[in-house]
C-alpha cells in the first residue's frame, strides 16, 4: 500500500470524473515530473519534463527542486502528487542525498496543500510494465504506449509519468474493490 500524507484531500479518486496527477521521480541532479489526467479507463498526457539543478551547494539544489515542483503544481493544479520512494542504494551517502531531494519535492507539495502518496519503484514498474524488475527502456516504452506519445520521453520524465500512472491504476483498483464491498 502507498504511504500517504494527506493535507488537502483524500488520495482516492472517483475516476468517473476527471482527475489530474503530478508524478515525481526525485533526484539531486535531475528530478523528473509528469502530469497525467484520467477519467474512467482513459489516460491523457498533459506535460512532463526534468528539473535540472544547478551546480553548487546541496541547499541550493534542494531549493531548485522545491521551486521547480512548486511551479509545476501552480501551473497544472493537480489533484494529487505521487512520488517515487527512495530505494536502498549501495552508497549510504547517495541514498541520503536522494532522500533530501525527495523531501524537498514532498515539502513543495505539502507547502501547496497537496495530497502526497508514495510508491516504490517495484510498485510503479509492476503497475506500468507488469513486471517489478523492468528496466528503464521498458518503462519508457510502456509510458509512450499507454499515453499515445509520438516519441520516448526522457528517462526521468518517463519514470515520473509512470509514477502518476501507477497512482491512477491503484485508485482504479481501490475504487473497484470499494464498489464490490
Amino acid at each position: 500500500m502507498p504511504r500517504s500524507y494527506v493535507l488537502r484531500t483524500d488520495t482516492t479518486h472517483d475516476l468517473s470524473r476527471l482527475v489530474r496527477i503530478l508524478g515525481i521521480d526525485p533526484g539531486s541532479r535531475v528530478t523528473g515530473f509528469g502530469v497525467v489526467e484520467a477519467q474512467r479507463s482513459s489516460l491523457r498526457y498533459i506535460d512532463s519534463g526534468c528539473i535540472r539543478t544547478p551546480g553548487g551547494t546541496l541547499a541550493m539544489r534542494l531549493k531548485s527542486i522545491f521551486d521547480g515542483i512548486e511551479a509545476q503544481i501552480n501551473r497544472h493544479l493537480p489533484d494529487t502528487v505521487a512520488v517515487e520512494r527512495v530505494f536502498l542504494a549501495r552508497n549510504p551517502e547517495s541514498a541520503l542525498i536522494l532522500g533530501h531531494a525527495r523531501g524537498s519535492a514532498i515539502c513543495a507539495a505539502a507547502n501547496s496543500g497537496m495530497s502526497v502518496v508514495e510508491y516504490s519503484a517495484l510498485q510503479i514498474k509492476q503497475a506500468v510494465v507488469g513486471r517489478g524488475r523492468a528496466d528503464k527502456a521498458q518503462v519508457q516504452h510502456m509510458v509512450r504506449a499507454l499515453l499515445g506519445l509520438t516519441a520516448l520521453p526522457p528517462s526521468d520524465a518517463a519514470d515520473a509519468l509512470a509514477c502518476a500512472i501507477c497512482h491512477i491504476n491503484t485508485a482504479s483498483v481501490e475504487q473497484k474493490i470499494q464498489a464490490q464491498a
